[in-house]
């Protein structure tokens, strides 16, 4: 049955802006229209009955459309009242398309004397001091609320539709849903959690009201540990990946035992979002707002989080996702992707034995060669008992192919110490026989590839950084390193660029005079460069004799990086990356992607900002015949049709620039980053027009299985 009991309307208003990709869109400043506001009561066996508060938004009535819901838990002593006042917000976030429509459901939760903590409580009560004894809350609002609600009301009732929030004991109660009810919720909003590792102190109100207590005991640390995040987390399924959005103020409430400070809810919020987000099957966003322990801090904090939240419910069933997962049972990474007449070549660095190559330590190299009908021709495996990684293939002389990145082990048969990161570059032809290896770098001092290239006469151009001094005496912190290599291994040329700051290379594309672009970040002013203010994407262009002919740097005062560079036809470059700030039109929140068209000369162009509200990043990009270029990126929000934790997407850019057609890919779990959010991304355009994308995955295209922890999709997008 659907009922509605009391109904009140509360109103809101706003200017609005359409955040999304491609061509910024304005709406103009009109009053938003209202929600109703309902006061309810649900059955429930485990307590009896569940006092709440519903948010149904404009033209509920009107139609018969089905909604997410998300559920918001308030804090100790509060009630079901606190959460009314964004009742405004949501009316003017959904009026704006900032946030779809959704049922919101805030519930009163009195017992244990307004401490329950949101558990299932384990505490008989006492007798001697009249304390009643406790309830099982979690069990109640779990099960017997939303079913009760998704009987109710029109809701999509899946865990892709459903989240969960609260803030302070509310924020404790929306952490342990969302990480032990996997299956109910696939978000979670968690506002200054009250939450303690690996107890809470002693003076914490945690061990007050029974929520972790058993039988006459208030508090029972046994209890508390068998709730605590850690050991939800230590038993979450991957398989039902979940996303947090924890925020907490800067000024929150200090211990005054200094034993105590870690349990200062600053310090716990910030463990808890290293903690989580590096569990496979968890992404999470983390904020630190100007304030202490209330509204000031919560009521923003919410508008972001349910602006990150909603692009993630979904209330249609994602597209199928038609890619090959390759991987072993260790932590694995993508390592390039090649199109060939005849077939295929993939870059893996793998974290154990992969199919008939046998594991050396740390992590391998492996490049397999497929033919056009996808059966394997052959595989040659980099390796060292140390850590090997690849940053991309290219093709090489007669048929082979060229593969640089990294090793800490002896590649060559020349570098027994180990002491630190070789740069390398490798030859292998066209059998899948290695002809080369090329080893170099500062021994005392950490150098890495980061980018290969062909350049076009069987060798290879490679871009990375140094730490130390390969090419003249180090600027300062990291430098760039921009080196050729020649179709016989031979090192024609190491270029060494940077400021005092910490400078990396991590694109390179030939330029057609011979000569090379590159790209990347930088920590400061650049030679030629200015610094805009944090960290700075940066281009050069380089002669074919290793000369910086002209280096610009692209910056605003938050982030920017410039992460892939592609030559078109007509000698422009593309450089593609991320941006914190405004490099183009509009900002649409958090990180953009961006790509800025250079001419030869480095002169720019144009420039395309694109996103969402959430963190969008721009990877590489391929030319299209048309001269037209597709943008792949990784992102949070709905560029195209969001799919779950971190996707793929692509976007088509016109010669102009202009954004015309977008998809979006991925599992419900974290595609194409890593769990630090950098990117490990590769496309290649084929033959037929049709593009090649290799990457990450921690998830799985259906139906298939992740291997374990990182493994490496391949597909292909048509022409």
């Amino acid at each position: 049955m659907r009922n509605r009991l009391t109904r009140r309307v509360l109103a809101g208003a706003g200017a609005a802006v359409l955040l999304g990709a491609g061509a910024p869109a304005a709406l103009p400043a009109l009053a938003a229209e209202t929600g109703t506001v309902l006061t309810a009561q649900a059955p429930s066996d485990a307590v009896g009955t569940i006092d709440y508060t519903v948010y149904l938004p404009a033209g509920y009535d009107a139609g018969d459309a089905e909604y997410p819901t998300v559920y918001l838990l308030h804090g100790r002593g509060d009630t079901q009242a606190a959460w009314q006042r964004v009742a405004g917000d949501l009316d003017e976030m959904i009026a704006a398309g900032t946030i779809q429509p959704m049922v919101v459901v805030m519930p009163d939760a009195p017992w244990n004397e307004r401490g329950s903590w949101y558990t299932d409580s384990l505490y008989t009560g006492d007798k001697a001091t009249g304390a009643g004894a406790g309830m099982s809350v979690e069990t109640a609002f779990t099960e017997d609320l939303v079913e009760h609600v998704d009987a109710t009301y029109r809701t999509v009732e899946d865990r892709a539709a459903r989240a969960v929030g609260g803030y302070s004991m509310g924020g404790a109660g929306a952490l342990r849903f969302t990480l032990a009810h996997q299956d109910t919720f696939s978000a979670g909003i968690v506002l200054s959690p009250a939450v303690y590792v690996p107890q809470p102190p002693a003076d914490s109100s945690t061990r007050d009201y029974g929520a972790y207590g058993v039988g006459h005991k208030l508090f029972d640390k046994h209890r508390y540990t068998e709730l605590s995040y850690p050991t939800a987390l230590e038993a979450l399924d991957p398989g039902l990946p979940v996303h947090l959005f924890i925020a907490v103020g800067d000024d929150e409430w200090a211990n005054p035992d200094p034993a105590d400070a870690s349990h200062d809810l600053d310090f716990e919020s910030a463990q808890l979002y290293n903690t989580a987000r590096r569990v496979d099957g968890v992404t999470a966003e983390f904020r630190v707002l100007d304030g202490g322990h209330d509204w000031d801090v919560w009521q923003p904090a919410f508008r972001e989080a349910i602006t990150d939240v909603s692009a993630r419910l979904r209330t249609t069933p994602a597209t199928p996702w038609d890619a090959e997962l390759l991987g072993t049972s260790g932590d694995d990474r993508a390592g390039g992707a090649l199109a060939l007449d005849d077939g295929t070549l993939i870059g893996l660095n793998v974290g154990a034995a992969y199919a008939d190559v046998p594991y050396a330590g740390a992590m391998d190299v492996v490049l397999e060669r497929r033919a056009a009908d996808g059966s394997v021709a052959w595989r040659h495996a980099l390796t060292t008992a140390a850590n090997d990684r690849a940053y991309g293939v290219v093709a090489g002389s007669d048929g082979g192919v060229v593969t640089a990145g990294y090793t800490r082990g002896d590649l060559d048969g020349a570098h027994p110490s180990g002491a630190s990161d070789d740069a390398f570059v490798a030859g292998i032809d066209a059998a899948g026989a290695r002809e080369w290896t090329t080893q170099f770098g500062d021994p005392a001092a950490a150098d890495r590839v980061y980018a290969v290239a062909s350049d076009g006469a069987g060798g290879a151009f490679v871009a990375g950084y140094t730490s130390g001094s390969v090419d003249g005496p180090s600027a300062g912190d990291k430098d760039a390193l921009v080196a050729r290599v020649t179709a016989d291994g031979a090192l024609a040329w190491v270029k060494q660029i940077g400021g005092t700051g910490e400078d990396k290379a991590l694109a390179v594309a030939p330029a057609p005079d011979g000569g090379v672009y590159v790209g990347g970040v930088a920590g400061g002013a650049m030679p030629g460069g200015a610094a805009a203010g944090g960290l700075d994407g940066w281009t050069a262009r380089l002669t074919a004799a290793g000369d910086v002919a002209w280096l610009n740097q692209h910056g605003t005062g938050d982030t920017d990086q410039v992460s892939g560079l592609e030559v078109r036809d007509d000698g422009t470059v593309i450089a593609v990356g991320h941006t914190g700030g405004q490099l183009g039109a509009t900002a649409f929140g958090d990180k953009d992607a961006f790509a800025l068209a250079l001419a030869d000369d480095g002169s720019e162009l144009w420039t395309t900002q694109l996103g969402t509200a959430t963190d969008d990043r721009g990877v590489t990009a391929v030319s299209r015949a048309d001269g037209s270029v597709l943008l792949v990126g990784t992102t949070y929000g709905p560029i195209g049709s969001q799919v779950g934790g971190v996707d793929v997407f692509t976007a088509v850019l016109d010669a102009s620039g202009a954004v015309g057609e977008r998809s979006q890919f991925g599992s419900g779990d974290r595609d194409g980053a890593d769990e630090w959010d950098e990117a490990n991304l590769y496309a290649a355009g084929a033959p037929d027009g049709s593009v090649l994308v290799s990457g990450l995955s921690f998830g799985a295209p259906d139906g298939q299985t992740n291997a374990g922890a990182g493994d490496v999709f391949t597909m292909t997008i048509a022409p």
